[in-house]
């Protein structure tokens, strides 16, 4: 099982989410951590490295680092603005 961990700006991105939105993505978190992604909208990023994971209209964009056994989220946040 991998460890979760969140940089400090996904954080509050998170805390700022609707609620709905919010649970939505800690609950896909959780099954990355389990490594269960077969249910969930997740792609391999284009020009540089991560994963983006949809939901709805918003995005989370996190690496995984299997040598260490942890995901990192780096930013979440609406479809517009994630990609800056």
């Amino acid at each position: 099982m991998y460890k979760i961990t969140y940089r400090k700006t996904a954080a509050k991105a998170l805390l700022k989410l609707p609620i709905k939105v919010a649970e939505q993505f800690r609950q896909a978190f959780e099954l990355l951590a389990m490594d269960d992604d077969s249910l969930l909208d997740i792609k391999k990023l284009e020009g540089r490295e991560g994963f983006r994971l949809r939901i709805g209209s918003y995005r989370a964009i996190y690496r995984k680092l299997n040598d260490v056994m942890v995901i990192e989220i780096i930013k979440v946040g609406g479809r517009g603005d994630i990609y800056k």
